[in-house]
């Protein structure tokens, strides 16, 4: 089971897979889990989401979905 106080997906609307990147510059994402993210299971998407987070905490941000206000 996902998260309640996470959105559907990581995506912040700043896709820069579209423009040839592998990781995209708004979400961190591969390009594969952008593609895939609506097929995968739960246990995969939180798997995703937590390295996501991290990543976010380790350069000092708050991940988007996190964000009050």
């Amino acid at each position: 089971m996902l998260e309640k106080n996470r959105p559907d997906s990581p995506c912040i609307a700043v896709c820069s897979t579209a423009l040839g990147d592998e990781i995209c510059r708004g979400c961190g994402r591969s390009v594969v889990e952008v593609s895939t993210w609506v097929m995968m299971s739960d246990e995969d998407k939180n798997k995703i989401w937590a390295r996501l987070e991290e990543q976010w905490r380790q350069g000092g941000k708050v991940a988007p979905w996190l964000r009050e206000g």
